[in-house]
């Protein structure tokens, strides 16, 4: 299938990579079906979440491991089911990344989580990130 993003222009979306969000991110009740996309890149550093249901509606991404940051994130039973996990290795952990005055900045408290094997997102609210410094 084809959509139409603003920031993106017209792309090419397999159905089979479409992650749906049982619950919305906070704001953004109108999108709940979503596509991640990425440089070409086996490791990249900014991802995307574009919203398949508002043209407008995209979010930067990043991997906490990038910025030294590491998560234990317990889930409540409902959240588990709604991410239908059956193995936490399957859980991808990426962070929002927003502008905050003159620069962006990742939002830490409130990761989302993607259930790559059922491409099933939810954004988890709350959680505090320990800083790990690493050599790179």
């Amino acid at each position: 299938m084809q959509i139409e993003s603003t920031r993106f222009g017209r792309i090419e979306v397999d159905p089979e990579t479409i992650i749906e969000f049982t619950q919305p991110l906070a704001g953004f009740e109108g999108s709940r079906r979503f596509k991640l996309l990425h440089e070409d890149s086996a490791q990249p550093i900014v991802m995307w979440l574009q919203s398949l249901d508002e043209p407008d509606v995209a979010f930067n991404l990043i991997d906490p491991a990038q910025l030294g940051l590491t998560y234990e994130i317990e889930l409540s039973d409902a959240e588990a089911a709604a991410l239908q996990m059956q193995n936490p290795a399957d859980v991808s952990v990426l962070l929002l990344i927003g502008k905050e005055e003159e620069h962006l900045a990742p939002k830490p408290s409130s990761p989302i989580l993607i259930n790559t094997s059922a491409r099933l997102g939810l954004q988890k609210s709350g959680i505090r990130a320990q800083i790990i410094f690493t050599n790179r």
